[in-house]
């Protein structure tokens, strides 16, 4: 749990790093790391150079932000695709291994989050988490943090120090930009400028309170894991209700993707917000939009009309008569796929939820085998927004991002964190517009399997050259996550 990887003891920091050993076994398959994490932590010489006696620290430089009524040039999507791209044309073998280390991590700290999510009612309100952008907020606030609330931080991260030693501290940028590297595999296919089947943008406001000075070290350092950082100052202390409408709205312009308003509220004490928002979008090639909408039965007594999409092609499937559930992968570019996962009665989604969002989903994986299939599922929009200062909270964990934490590497005072708003919206539509025709089965072939998602079902999105699973997330009614 969250609360052993903090214990002082040093105990339970032995366990997180025996879970992650273990987890490492279980989800990097045939990959061989020789030292766990050894590319994410300080270099010797790095490490030498920070403690050198010699060495004096400038004074890091600080500005304020802009006001959030300023103009604001809004996203541009398809550049920072083709940013994604570029980066990942660089990659070398090193970074690659660097991105498949963090996307292990990432994959650990997004089941236990998913599932402290899932067992406070957060699926009624949040339908899809990001393990890579829950992973960079808290790496982001390792950049910003002093002991303790660092080595707390690492902890946190899944991976504890030894004796304090520098050269078993995680390097904040080497995190970030292999969160980078792992953003970029996802959409890198077809090159820059090519046909966008995948988009993925990540846009981080740091929302600060008048006369707070941030430091341009920490804003610069979070860049490769979020191109678009948007620092703003506006008053959080008079009108809670009135500042987060203010940056709902800030957000809902400079951003081409439409969200209902994630944040709800602000609190008054506090001087910094950090919120950050993600947009996914796929294009499921080779799948159509029926002309009708189709029957989704949301329980037993609760039908809805909803789109839906068809395609016929060869996709791996397993069904598990044992646990009574099947699992279908869809390709959606080069490396990346969408895993669904559809228990036999609707009744039973609680508990294949609890059994298949563990640790050993991706050796689940394994047990898929190609087959001809008619795939329907609904046209998919969903929303998932989540304070991590209540998933903190809730792992009891309150006060890591408290008043007490040490993040004088963020501003001029330390700041007083408040809302650490996570915000997600997938979208997943046609390739074509137009109901596909009937294909004719050739003496011969196996007949398609009919497999349609009419019912509540979970659902994940995975890259396979990283290792990293980008969304989790379930659809209980496609109509009410919209």
């Amino acid at each position: 749990a969250f609360e052993s990887a903090m214990a002082p003891t040093g105990v339970g920091l032995k366990a997180a790093f025996v879970c992650l050993l273990v987890w490492a076994s279980l989800a990097a398959g045939d990959r061989v790391y020789i030292h766990p994490f050894h590319l994410l932590f300080y270099s010797k010489s790095a490490c030498a150079q920070l403690e050198s006696p010699n060495t004096e620290m400038p004074p890091e430089p600080t500005f304020t932000p802009v006001p959030i009524q300023a103009k604001t040039t809004p996203v541009d999507e398809a550049t920072l695709r083709d940013q994604l791209v570029l980066a990942v044309e660089k990659l070398g073998a090193e970074d690659r291994l660097r991105a498949a280390e963090v996307a292990m991590m990432a994959n650990f700290m997004g089941f236990r989050m998913y599932k402290t999510l899932s067992e406070a009612g957060g699926s009624a309100n949040g339908a899809v988490l990001s393990p890579p952008a829950l992973f960079g907020t808290l790496a982001s606030f390792y950049l910003g943090a002093s002991d303790p609330t660092a080595s707390q931080l690492q902890a946190l991260l899944g991976v504890p120090g030894k004796d304090g030693a520098c050269t078993s501290k995680l390097d904040a940028h080497k995190v970030l930009s292999a969160l980078r590297a792992i953003q970029g595999l996802l959409v890198a296919q077809g090159g820059a400028g090519g046909t966008a089947e995948l988009l993925l943008s990540t846009v981080v406001g740091l929302f600060a309170a008048p006369g707070l000075r941030l430091k341009q070290p920490f804003v610069q350092g979070l860049a490769p894991c979020a191109p678009v950082v948007l620092p703003r100052s506006l008053d959080l202390s008079t009108s809670p209700g009135l500042a987060a409408e203010k940056i709902n709205r800030f957000m809902q312009a400079v951003t081409p993707w439409k969200m209902n308003a994630p944040l709800a509220g602000v609190r008054a004490d506090s001087t910094l917000l950090f919120n950050t928002y993600v947009h996914f979008q796929g294009t499921m090639k080779g799948f159509s939009l029926l002309a009708t909408p189709q029957e989704f039965w949301v329980d037993n007594s609760t039908l809805v009309s909803v789109p839906m999409l068809t395609g016929t092609g060869t996709f791996h499937h397993w069904s598990d008569p044992q646990n009574n559930f099947s699992m279908t992968r869809v390709p959606l570019g080069e490396s990346a796929t969408l895993l669904l996962i559809q228990p036999h009665c609707a009744s039973d989604l609680d508990r294949v939820e609890t059994l298949v969002f563990q640790h050993d989903l991706l050796t689940r994986m394994r047990n898929l085998s190609p087959r001809a299939i008619r795939l329907s599922l609904p046209l998919l929009r969903l929303q998932g927004s989540y304070n991590l200062q209540d998933l903190l909270a809730q792992a009891k964990l309150p006060t890591l991002l408290g008043t007490e934490a040490n993040l004088d590497k963020i501003s001029d005072p330390s700041p007083r964190v408040g809302e650490v708003l996570n915000s997600v919206l997938l979208e997943l539509k046609a390739d074509e517009g137009e109901e596909p025709s009937e294909s004719t089965q050739q003496p011969g072939e196996p007949e398609a399997l009919e497999v349609t998602l009419s019912h509540p079902f979970l659902f994940a999105i995975y890259e396979r050259d990283s290792g990293a699973l980008h969304f989790l997330g379930r659809v209980d009614n496609p109509q009410s996550v919209a």
